[in-house]
């Protein structure tokens, strides 16, 4: 594939990963209603089956799918700052593939996870849930609660066009609070993650909209 496709492909999932950011972000926040936390365990799991499959979707569209579209955005931005930063960009490619694994393991074992809990609920409630609470840590561990990876990525990515402008300076500062922002959800402050969460999107639709427009990495003033 020519660079110059591969540039216009990347622009066109990340603008996407910004569409799947604000899809998420509408149903998580105001079209599921989650079970108080004192709800009980048959109570957990009738909203579990109850959307089940809003669920499925949801967590394909925001993890699985999100991070087949960033692998093909990670590969673009590589291919595109490689030559005026080779080391660092390939720093950031390699944050970035770890970011892809992370994002798309997140999404498999939750799907899977609330396919069994759902079985096992028939017959056991509290085990079910016991388990459904040890799937929510271990997937966001892995990304769903903290975005440092990301945000390294991200970091790097802005550090290398800040000296070579390879993008405008404006989204290169952008990218250096995405970053930093990603790099402080380590700790477990829900301001950071929606920090992060609503300063990528911007980032996702502008750094897309420049792929798009200037497929051939030529520089931004």
């Amino acid at each position: 594939m020519e660079i110059k496709n591969i540039q216009k492909l990347g622009g066109v999932c990340s603008i996407f990963e910004a569409i799947i950011y604000i899809m998420a972000f509408i149903i998580y926040g105001g079209v599921l209603i989650y079970p108080d936390k004192n709800a009980n365990a048959n109570e957990e799991l009738i909203f579990l089956s109850e959307n089940y499959i809003t669920l499925s979707i949801l967590n394909f569209t925001s993890y699985i799918l999100f991070g087949i579209l960033l692998a093909v955005l990670v590969l673009a931005i590589h291919e595109r700052l490689k030559k005026d930063s080779p080391n660092l960009s390939k720093l950031a490619f390699i944050f970035g593939v770890i970011w892809v694994g992370l994002v798309i393991a997140c999404g498999m074992i939750t799907n899977i996870g609330l396919n069994s809990v759902l079985d096992i609920g028939i017959t056991s409630p509290e085990n079910a849930t016991q388990i459904w609470s040890s799937i929510s840590i271990v997937s966001e561990g892995l990304g769903g609660g903290n975005e440092i990876v990301g945000g390294i990525w991200v970091l790097l990515i802005s550090i290398i066009v800040l000296n070579n402008k390879s993008f405008s300076r404006g989204l290169a500062l952008l990218g250096i609070l995405v970053g930093i922002a990603g790099i402080l959800t380590i700790y477990p402050l829900d301001i950071f993650t929606e920090i992060f969460g609503v300063s990528q999107i911007i980032w996702f639709l502008w750094i897309g909209t420049a792929m798009v427009r200037k497929p051939k990495g030529t520089k931004e003033n």
